[in-house]
């Protein structure tokens, strides 16, 4: 089990990060979302021990995660940190950086290690090339599996799929949470994509101003927005009286209603459109089945 304990941080005199408290057991997966700046890389730093804590504790079990101050070398051997920077060696191949972390003693078992791992991250073609040929999405997805390799107790991912085209993005982050529940592995992953958290995480906490504003899972928080904040990390939504936050797949156009609007503009979204139109002098969003002309007048519902 991982423990942040009443941790307070700052680079300066400034606080970034204030009295966070929350713990994750193994096999478990945490989400933490804000907006930039709000502390989500710092927190991953300070739990992998980058760096030194003067107010709080973080404890990984019975062991304590201390900084550079006790730790000659950073980090520790049950836990793998994956940022954004991928750290990997451009001059050898993508089935060589997975196999470097694995034991020489047991070649057998390390190249079926390697392959295993490879097919999580769905490079099964590129296992023979060099990781400097690669893209930028290839290459995270070689850090991904170069940090399972060890099969740590806990991984750290720093927005993990942000390289990664949409092509992959999906199945990759089906198979890689996948592979992390089904080999217990507690996760901690800091995003600003909520397909990184809808149907993964297992609890999702906020931070905002310093602090942690919401902690629960990713279905309550999506059901029950407290603040604006929150809601706009799952969707288009609109704050309308006497209703409070509502998304925009909750208003829904009739003939009839004392709610009436006119179209500003629609933009395509695949399977509907989302219709830009002005009430009470403000703009509000509404998923509809179809394109609306501009300047047309509508009638909608909220529908809770």
């Amino acid at each position: 089990m991982l423990q942040v304990k009443n941790v307070t941080f700052g680079y300066s005199k400034t606080k970034i990060l204030k009295a966070i408290d929350f713990r994750v057991n193994a096999g478990e997966n945490l989400a933490i979302i804000g907006e930039s700046g709000s502390g989500k890389s710092t927190l991953l730093k300070l739990i992998y021990g980058e760096y030194d804590l003067k107010e709080g504790q973080i404890f990984w079990k019975d062991t304590e995660i201390l900084g550079p101050k006790y730790n000659l070398v950073i980090g520790y051997d049950f836990m793998k940190y994956v940022t954004q920077e991928f750290d990997l060696m451009p001059f050898i191949t993508v089935e060589e950086n997975i196999g470097k972390y694995l034991s020489r003693f047991y070649p057998k078992e390390k190249q079926k290690r390697t392959k295993e791992l490879i097919k999580v991250v769905e490079l099964e073609d590129f296992s023979n090339t060099k990781v400097k040929n690669l893209s930028g999405g290839q290459k995270q997805r070689v850090a991904l599996a170069r940090a399972l390799a060890k099969e740590p107790e806990i991984l750290l991912l720093d927005e993990p799929f942000s390289h990664i085209d949409n092509f992959k993005k999906q199945s990759l982050r089906r198979k890689v949470f996948k592979h992390l529940k089904e080999n217990n592995i507690a996760c901690i992953v800091a995003t600003h994509d909520k397909n990184d958290v809808l149907g993964f995480a297992d609890e999702m906490i906020v931070l905002h101003d310093s602090k942690i504003i919401a902690k629960d899972s990713p279905q309550y928080l999506n059901n029950n927005p407290k603040l604006p904040l929150i809601a706009s990390f799952f969707g288009e939504f609109n704050v309308i009286k006497p209703y409070g936050i509502v998304y925009a797949h909750q208003l829904k156009i009739v003939e009839h209603s004392d709610l009436k609007a006119v179209v500003k503009q629609s933009y395509f979204n695949g399977n509907s459109w989302l219709i830009e139109a002005e009430y009470n002098s403000e703009s509000i969003f509404i998923k509809h089945k179809d394109e609306l002309e501009e300047n047309s007048k509508i009638q909608f519902i909220v529908s809770l």
